[in-house]
């Protein structure tokens, strides 16, 4: 077809409509978030079938309408399929796309803001001891607001911790590549996600719906003792 185009982009979320079809929602590096149809793709025989849930990361071609696209094919690079098998990973996977909905716009490129996702989803499914989760979301959180151009930076925290200030720092002027490249004691931790908490409910308007599936795995998680160092340098 003349007119289909193709992005690169993730799926954030789908919506069953009719009896076989999704909407779905993308995030595009190239025309940022779009909803898109998707026919067929709740038939297990579908050419989309499994195609289009979330998560699904890799390219999409489209063909445009008057009002509305229709998705033709896909070609998924990566399928973060550990994200539909553990909880905790579910938790605060889900967190991360609904997060990007809500700051992401229609035609509006989204390049930083998809390369962001990614890395902060791998991130997460990487499992490693010095990042957990919670570490990785207050990062991808507060980085989110460093692209949208509303982080106040090191001025928002009033506490003493030296770690936290080098931490907001960091993820303030960080390249992606090396955004996760650190460590925090819990304490230091702790701190930074009461700020975390803090600037979210200045930035969002809205209760995010899986603010509470990720709230009851954070509170089930068991602390640990303040010792460590405060941040390290990987």
């Amino acid at each position: 077809m003349e007119n289909r185009i193709e992005v690169h982009g993730i799926v954030l979320k789908h919506r069953p409509v009719g009896e076989y079809d999704w909407i779905v929602t993308l995030l595009t590096a190239e025309r940022g978030k779009l909803n898109a149809f998707a026919r067929g793709a709740r038939r297990p025989s579908g050419k989309l079938s499994g195609k289009v849930e979330p998560f699904c990361f890799g390219s999409f071609q489209l063909f445009p309408g008057k009002s509305s696209y229709t998705l033709q094919d896909t070609k998924i690079d990566y399928y973060f399929d550990s994200f539909r098998k553990k909880l905790e990973l579910a938790a605060c996977g889900t967190f991360f796309l609904e997060l990007a909905d809500y700051y992401t716009r229609e035609n509006m490129e989204a390049g930083d803001f998809l390369n962001l996702l990614y890395l902060s989803l791998k991130a997460l499914e990487a499992e490693k001891e010095e990042l957990p989760p919670k570490l990785i979301r207050c990062v991808y959180e507060l980085r989110a607001m460093v692209t949208e151009g509303i982080f106040p930076g090191e001025s928002a925290y009033r506490g003493s911790n030296s770690a936290v200030v080098r931490a907001l720092a960091h993820i303030g002027s960080a390249p992606l590549k090396k955004l996760y490249g650190f460590s925090l004691s819990p304490q230091a931790l702790r701190e930074l996600d009461g700020l975390t908490a803090s600037l979210r409910k200045r930035a969002i308007d809205r209760e995010l719906q899986s603010l509470q599936l990720l709230a009851a795995y954070e509170d089930g998680e068991n602390g640990s003792g303040d010792g460590g160092s405060a941040i390290n340098m990987l």
